[in-house]
């Protein structure tokens, strides 16, 4: 059963520039670009959610994980659309990640209608959410202060 707890996934690569880029996806039902998520099943860590979603929305093994500061809470209806754990869970906890990647064999799953990648600039002017401005930000400074 799936718990009131979900990630929020970046994958992020370096280019032949030696620049990191940032892949988002764009989602069919809700026609936004956003980050991989999904929720938190049964008795899952976060890290093995973040590995099982980034598996099943990419075909892609996470292997170098980063976990992020950014954490958000979101209206529980903007989630499930119901009151999914009771009329007592108001909001559903986001926990965001970014994991490294070299694979560019990205196999969609039927949510997305397509991914790119981005540099920063040009994925945070894409993001729809504020929580995946936030934790793109976070993910990008961290990588910028990693590389000094």
């Amino acid at each position: 059963m799936r718990k009131p707890k979900q990630v929020l996934v970046f994958l992020y690569r370096k280019n032949k520039n030696n620049k990191y880029e940032y892949c988002i996806f764009y989602r069919k039902r809700l026609q936004i670009w956003q980050a991989i998520s999904g929720g938190v099943e049964d008795d899952e860590t976060l890290i093995e959610t973040v590995k099982r979603e980034v598996l099943e929305e990419t075909g892609i093994e996470a292997n170098n994980i980063l976990e992020l500061s950014s954490i958000t809470s979101i209206p529980v209806v903007n989630v499930t659309g119901n009151f999914s754990w009771g009329n007592d869970v108001y909001v559903v906890t986001e926990y965001s990640f970014g994991v490294l990647t070299d694979n560019n064999d990205i196999k969609l799953s039927s949510e997305h209608k397509q991914y790119k990648w981005f540099t920063y600039d040009e994925a945070h002017k894409k993001l729809e959410y504020d929580s995946n401005k936030t934790a793109l930000w976070e993910l990008n400074q961290r990588l910028i202060m990693n590389m000094r």
